[in-house]
Parts: structure tokens; C-alpha cells; sequence
């Protein structure tokens, strides 16, 4: 039976390719760099900040990475907020869930995570945000979805993630949770959706629940 629902951050509950743009190729811009290209783009949108610089940094080996962190540590992270767009059935969807289960967070994200639940009025939403900087290893690593299946007592068969790229789908099959591909088809995902309401009718949600009183129903 389904007992915890964790979440991937960016590209699942936001909308964030362009606030990533626009954050590391003010990075960039400020060492005088030339902006990403499509696949830079590509990997800071699902990487953690400390491996996204190096790479976009990487063929830059006259910057020392400890100042362009210096850097970024300095930076406010709230310009950026207006660069994202939560989905528009998130907080339905949390209110339909809320009551039954266990909700979770796992991203790469590190300090701008707190901004973000700060800004758009999540933290009621989760029981446990798990960062990269809480994490011992990020994402694909398994360790931030074993915190929380520690956290809540529960086995993997009774979590599942919802996520949107291939880091997601190793970081789930590297402790053996499902994953809902989150407007993904590419990934190798138990099930696939587009939105979260569509969530709410997956197998996983309807089981053991009394007649009448399905979740979305």
C-alpha cells in the first residue's frame, strides 16, 4: 500500500529552464564567459549547483571554481523566482494527497530551495525536503530517497517518485522506488503523466482506499 509520494523540484513542481538560463549565464557573464550552449543548459537544469559550474566552467581553466562559488554564495537568489512557474495543479493536486500520505522532497537543488518553499508557501505541503546539501551524495545517487524512506519507516514498494529525468530515474532505481515520468516518455518509468492531477487515478492511489473516497475520486 502507498505510504509516501516524494517529488523532484525543477522541471516537475516548476517550471525552471529559463530561471536556470538566466542564473548561469549570469555566472558565466560575470567571469566574462560566453553564455551555455543547448546542452549546457541541458545539464545544470538537472545537476546539482557545485557539478553544474564545473561544467560549465570546464573549459574556462584560467577561473578558479572557488571564486566563481564565492561568487554565487553572494548572490540574491529572488531576482530569479520570477524566471519560475509552478505548476498550475500542484498545491490541488497536494491537497487532494495531503491527508493520506506522507509527502517528501528530493533535488539537486542546495541553498535555494529554502527561498523557493519560502516564496511560493510549500512548506506546509512536506513532511521532509531533502537537498543536496543535506544529502551525502546528490542525485542520481540513492542517498536522499534512502533518508527518507528511513525518515518514514517505509519500505520502497509503499513510496513513489515523481520525477522528470534520467538523474530521477537512476536515483530510483538505485533504492528500487517506482517513478511517475513527469512529461518524460524517454525515461524507463512505472507510469507516465503530463500533469498531477492525472496523478491522482494512477493504480498506486486507488488501492485500499474504502469505496467512494478514492483519491480524486
Amino acid at each position: 500500500m502507498l505510504k509516501l509520494v516524494v517529488f523532484d523540484c525543477d522541471g516537475v513542481m516548476f517550471s525552471s529552464r529559463e530561471s536556470n538560463r538566466i542564473y548561469y549565464n549570469h555566472l558565466l557573464q560575470a567571469f566574462s564567459c560566453p553564455p551555455m550552449d543547448e546542452a549546457e543548459l541541458n545539464y545544470v537544469h538537472i545537476h546539482n549547483v557545485t557539478n553544474s559550474v564545473a561544467h560549465i566552467f570546464r573549459r574556462h581553466s584560467h577561473i578558479a571554481l572557488d571564486e566563481v562559488n564565492a561568487y554565487r554564495r553572494s548572490l540574491d537568489y529572488t531576482p530569479y523566482l520570477s524566471h519560475m512557474t509552478m505548476e498550475p495543479d500542484l498545491i490541488s493536486f497536494l491537497k487532494m494527497i495531503k491527508p493520506r500520505y506522507h509527502t517528501a522532497i528530493s533535488t539537486n537543488r542546495t541553498d535555494t530551495m529554502e527561498i523557493i518553499l519560502d516564496t511560493f508557501a510549500l512548506r506546509p505541503w512536506f513532511d521532509m525536503v531533502v537537498t543536496a546539501l543535506v544529502a551525502p551524495r546528490p542525485k542520481p545517487a540513492p542517498d536522499g530517497l534512502e533518508m527518507i524512506l528511513k525518515h518514514f519507516q517505509v519500505e520502497p514498494k509503499e513510496s513513489i517518485y515523481v520525477g522528470d529525468s534520467v538523474i530521477d530515474q537512476e536515483h530510483c532505481a538505485g533504492v528500487g522506488v517506482d517513478l511517475i515520468a513527469f512529461r518524460n516518455r524517454a525515461l524507463v518509468a512505472r507510469y507516465y503523466v503530463d500533469n498531477f492531477m492525472s496523478i491522482a487515478s494512477l493504480p498506486p492511489f486507488q488501492e485500499n482506499c474504502p469505496p467512494g473516497q478514492q483519491v480524486g475520486g
